[in-house]
């Protein structure tokens, strides 16, 4: 395998890192306050790439890296040629879509609840007092 080759490998890598902060990312970030919103940054932007035309850009890189490898580029979204090929094989492109952008509205909801709850009642009493 070429440096292209290795390349390729390596934003493969990433886009399956990508997937799975925003699957668990909500799980990292609760309780750190920069990393929810990195989160909830991440979650918009995957809902964008996935209902826009646009292509995802690790796919077009991976794309790339591929083809000057000697590799023949897949066609397609990243999710629909990997998930299609290897977990779910048959299922049309607006399921796999629509399951996508459905996780990441779960994570939005998670994050809308906690940024929206309510803060938590002193657990201290205060009918004793002093004096």
């Amino acid at each position: 395998m070429n440096v292209y080759g290795v390349l390729a490998t390596a934003v493969l890598a990433i886009h399956l890192a990508w997937i799975t902060w925003i699957i668990g990312g909500w799980l990292v970030s609760r309780n750190q306050p920069r990393l929810r919103w990195l989160h909830l940054a991440s979650l918009v932007y995957s809902v964008f790439i996935e209902i826009s035309p646009l292509p995802c850009p690790l796919t077009l890189l991976e794309n790339h890296l591929e083809f000057m490898a000697g590799i023949t580029p897949y066609r397609g979204p990243f999710l629909l040629h990997y998930l299609d090929a290897v977990v779910y094989p048959n299922v049309p492109e607006a399921l796999l879509v629509s399951i996508a952008i459905g996780v990441c509205g779960a994570n939005l909801y998670l994050h809308a609840r906690r940024i929206l709850r309510p803060p938590a009642k002193s657990s201290r009493t205060d009918s004793v007092k002093g004096g």
